[in-house]
């Protein structure tokens, strides 16, 4: 079972992180226009540095959680924070992904409407959800962020008749977090059963409780399918092509799908708790994920709408992700952190991408697209290294984690998923070079005259450069990001080594 050990914090540093864009929604709330930009650009700005003294203060050398803080709130709910390497990564992924949307609405002339003040109140959400040691707490959060997330979808949609979309959503998501909500109170019902009766959803002691084998599949499915649902695992996908399709055009989609709170919570959580079970059944679960990456692969090349291409393109990548963290060693963790962070930017940038082509020319179908690189080079530049970098182009994030990814899965699984999933990429790559050739290359086929084709604005072209720019650093320098979880991953896959060694000498 899994050991932690903490060191307390000299610095309120989790709690600024928490509270500066909840703070700063209440302001947006009551501001408008050019202030409201200001205030969200600046709030935006300050929580990236917070995330960065975050980095700089973090002791790379130690197994234990840092700047933790601790007290309790009702019975069996308390205020625990504390931050490992992986948290950090996630932080530092949610404070930049945050400003980078805070600079898409304002490129956008957005910043009349409400959209900055609910951006805020999710990113201080997301940022409680990753800075969290408390399984209850985290399911709290993720509830009210699936709600402001509906909320910015279904007001601030791309499609006339919005209802549909948010409905299928909101089915998907309430299933998901009473998953969720059901297996943490099975787990802390088991907890009490051990502690004479006291509640607690500590993942310290979660950890080091004994799950009573006759709860312990019925949990583990439960937090699995809650999560998978978030991240999203097929085949609880379903809700993803239609709110891409008709959700708000690319900050909703970027806090869904770059931030892939579902992974943090399995590696934050399910992991640490279950081992037994996730040893159990991640071979059933590897089945799936080969099934997803190819039906999703399938799925994307006969779609005419580059967000709908989108959306099927996290479902496939997302099956080699989830091979990367069941193979359960440490290499396999590492390349699907690593390929998480990678989908995040990638995504985010594609989706950030198409919003300016849509400002444009009103549209996202393939087919009436085309010759969007005469008048916007930049912006088809960025959309092409996003593309590259979700298939694990050499010079991005997802070179490295792809590799890793597939040297864990031969050592655990051989030659067959492994190859599965290499091939799942090379389509992967197949289908968004061939999405940037018929949007960005060939000749429009319909009409182009209410098309806006003046040359590129500075700030298009300042948006596409900073997409670049942040997914070649973050390639270039991966030994960074790899060294800063590596000794965060340790117990974990000390925990997961012992498992299979014990099950392969059964």
């Amino acid at each position: 079972m899994m050991q932690y050990s903490e060191i307390q914090a000299t610095l309120p540093l989790l709690e600024a992180l928490q509270l500066l864009p909840f703070i700063a929604a209440l302001v947006l709330w009551k501001v408008r226009g050019k202030s409201a930009a200001i205030i969200g650009l600046v709030a935006a700005t300050l929580e990236m540095l917070l995330a960065l003294q975050l980095y700089q203060q973090f002791d790379l050398t130690t197994d234990s959680m840092q700047f933790a803080n601790q007290f309790n709130l009702l019975a069996g709910l308390s205020y625990h924070v504390a931050v490992d390497g992986i948290s950090i990564l996630f932080v530092m992924l949610t404070a930049l992904l945050s400003l980078l949307g805070v600079l898409f609405i304002i490129f956008r002339k957005l910043h009349s409407s409400g959209v900055l003040a609910v951006m805020a109140v999710i990113q201080a959400l997301l940022m409680s959800q990753f800075v969290t040691v408390d399984l209850l707490w985290f399911v709290l959060m993720s509830m009210l962020e699936i709600i402001a997330l509906g909320y910015l979808l279904y007001r601030w949609a791309t499609f006339i008749d919005a209802e549909p979309m948010i409905i299928r959503y909101s089915q998907f998501m309430t299933v998901g977090v009473l998953l969720m909500l059901v297996g943490t109170f099975m787990l802390g019902w088991n907890y009490s059963g051990h502690h004479g009766g006291v509640w607690s959803f500590d993942l310290y002691k979660l950890a080091a409780t004994p799950i009573e084998p006759a709860i312990a599949t019925f949990t583990f499915f439960a937090l699995f399918y809650g999560l998978g649902v978030r991240i999203p695992i097929f085949p609880l996908h379903g809700w993803l092509p239609t709110t891409i399709q008709h959700g708000n055009v690319a900050v909703a989609p970027m806090f869904l799908l770059g931030l892939k709170v579902g992974v943090f919570g399995l590696l934050r959580f399910v992991f640490p708790i279950m081992p037994e079970m996730v040893v159990e059944w991640h071979q059933i679960v590897i089945v799936f994920a080969v099934i997803g990456i190819f039906y999703a692969a399938l799925l994307a090349m006969r779609q005419v709408n580059l967000r709908r291409l989108m959306a099927y393109a996290v479902i496939s990548h997302t099956g080699i992700l989830t091979i990367g963290l069941f193979t359960l060693h440490k290499e396999g963790f590492a390349g699907g952190i690593m390929l998480a962070i990678n989908f995040g930017l990638a995504i985010s940038g594609l989706m950030f991408m198409i919003g300016l082509v849509w400002q444009r020319t009103n549209t996202a179908s393939i087919e009436r697209l085309g010759g969007i690189f005469q008048f916007m080079p930049m912006v088809s530049i960025a959309f092409l290294i996003s593309g590259l970098a979700i298939a694990g182009m050499p010079g991005t994030p997802g070179f490295d984690a792809v590799h890793l990814v597939l040297e864990s899965s031969i050592s655990e699984f051989g030659a067959l998923v492994t190859i599965a999933a290499a091939l799942g990429n090379v389509v992967a790559a197949g289908f968004l070079l061939f999405a940037f050739q018929k949007a960005f290359l060939a000749e429009p086929n319909g009409d182009t005259s209410r098309w806006d084709t003046s040359p590129a604005q500075i700030t298009e072209r300042a948006m596409a450069i900073i997409v670049i720019v942040v997914i070649l650093a973050m390639g270039f320098f991966s030994e960074l990001w790899l060294s800063l979880f590596d000794h965060s991953l340790n117990g974990l896959s000390t925990v997961y080594e012992q498992l299979l060694n014990k099950q392969g000498g059964h």
